[in-house]
């Protein structure tokens, strides 16, 4: 969570030849607002055709000499992330980070990722919410083959729609996001109607996920050490040989998979071979990757229009309820609301964003948590999990005067 400027590397350039021979290749703050803008009751964004779901641009097209490419570089490695002093986990971090960096960059320019794959795993990404071309898309064995062991895979699509989106890996989905393979997408529309109807200068971008550490930890370390076993047999042209959709479990199409099992394949999902899979037991639930009461707080000053972006990263939903404020929910899924909707409690489901405007209206220091009881635990301790504060840097100034305590235990 930041109001800081774009923390991943990023290299802004004119189209070049590489980036036209993969195009060919795939076929395609400083101050507040005034208390009077922050005390304006809005009446309509008036910024969108809510009927129109159809690109801007087509998403097959090319980069064209002249346009602007972004270009980043995300390294897929296996770190030590601590979700509270105590507590920590081996995870799957892009660029080191628990979750990935976010990605900031204007509607409609180009962007070129270049994900590179150090882990023994195979991984992808998905660009949630973006029109991108069918190869861009990230599904492994999908749209693509999963990025090996020590491959790059380059994607490249334009930046559309803008809006709050996020990115994720789309293999074994249910580990590896637990395991940190996530982070937020923010495409900037040329002209925003939020903006204008709510001028502010800070915002913030919150993560919302949850982790069953018991489970990544074990499956983690069962994972490494079959990656182990990979190596071995790649780097042994014998044993390649012996590689196999029975091994894999990977089949050309459904119906070798069905005559697979005929012939005695077992599946991963049958009791004889797996026994009963539990689902996840989650008990960390976190804000960017951290529990409270390790979570950044949220600054605000009185008179100031603040917009926060939640992004449903995990499998469960939330319900973020801010103390002593209502809010103004202005833009669901990347699109503005044709007209904003006052509430004190917002539901966050699993895949979807939805961003919010806090006016600086009560000074002092206020609650922001999932409404959801478990959601607000350490491993079923309270308080915990999915909670931050709204924190007025000029209470004092107006009359507040409440000591910071930390609380870990009730």
């Amino acid at each position: 969570m930041s109001d800081k400027s774009n923390p991943i590397s990023r290299r802004s350039f004119l189209s070049t030849a590489g980036v036209s021979g993969l195009a060919a290749s795939m076929g395609v703050l400083l101050k507040g607002s005034t208390a009077q803008a922050a005390a304006k009751t809005p009446q309509s964004t008036n910024g969108f055709n809510p009927k129109d779901t159809v690109p801007a641009y087509p998403p097959r097209q090319s980069p064209k000499a002249g346009e602007k490419v972004h270009e980043f570089d995300i390294e897929l490695d296996i770190s030590v992330h601590e979700i509270v002093p105590g507590i920590k986990i081996h995870a799957f971090t892009y660029n080191g980070t628990y979750p990935g960096p976010e990605i900031r960059v204007p509607e409609n320019d180009w962007v070129l990722v270049n994900f590179k794959n150090k882990t023994a795993e195979f991984h992808t990404i998905h660009w949630h919410g973006i029109m991108v071309p069918n190869e861009m898309d990230g599904v492994p064995n999908g749209t693509q083959w999963g990025v090996g062991p020590n491959q790059t895979f380059k994607y490249l699509f334009r930046a559309q729609p803008a809006g709050t989106h996020f990115y994720h890996c789309h293999n074994m989905t249910n580990l590896h996001v637990q395991a940190g393979m996530f982070g937020a997408l923010i495409i900037e529309p040329k002209e925003d109607p939020i903006k204008k109807l709510f001028p502010y200068q800070r915002e913030y971008t919150l993560c919302l996920s949850e982790v069953d550490t018991i489970m990544v930890e074990s499956q983690m370390e069962k994972m490494l050490k079959e990656m182990t076993m990979m190596k071995k047999m790649n780097e042994s042209p014998k044993l390649m040989k012996e590689m196999n959709g029975r091994m894999m479990g990977w089949f050309m199409n459904k119906k070798a998979f069905v005559d697979a099992v005929k012939d005695g394949y077992i599946p991963p999902y049958a009791a004889s071979r797996a026994g009963i899979t539990k689902p996840p037991n989650f008990n960390f639930f976190m804000i960017n990757g951290k529990s409270y009461p390790m979570t950044d707080e949220l600054m605000i000053r009185s008179g100031e229009n603040i917009r926060v972006r939640l992004v449903g990263a995990g499998m469960m939903p939330h319900f973020m309820h801010l103390h002593g404020h209502d809010f103004w929910h202005v833009s669901q899924d990347g699109s503005p609301l044709a007209n904003p909707v006052r509430m004190n409690t917002i539901p966050v489901f699993p895949g979807t964003t939805s961003d919010i405007i806090i006016q600086g209206t009560n000074p002092g220091f206020w609650h922001f948590h999932d409404h959801s009881d478990l959601s607000t635990t350490n491993n079923g301790s309270f308080p915990g999990g999915m909670m931050t504060m709204l924190m007025y840097e000029d209470a004092k100034q107006n009359g507040v005067n409440v000591p910071e305590i930390v609380q870990v235990s009730s």
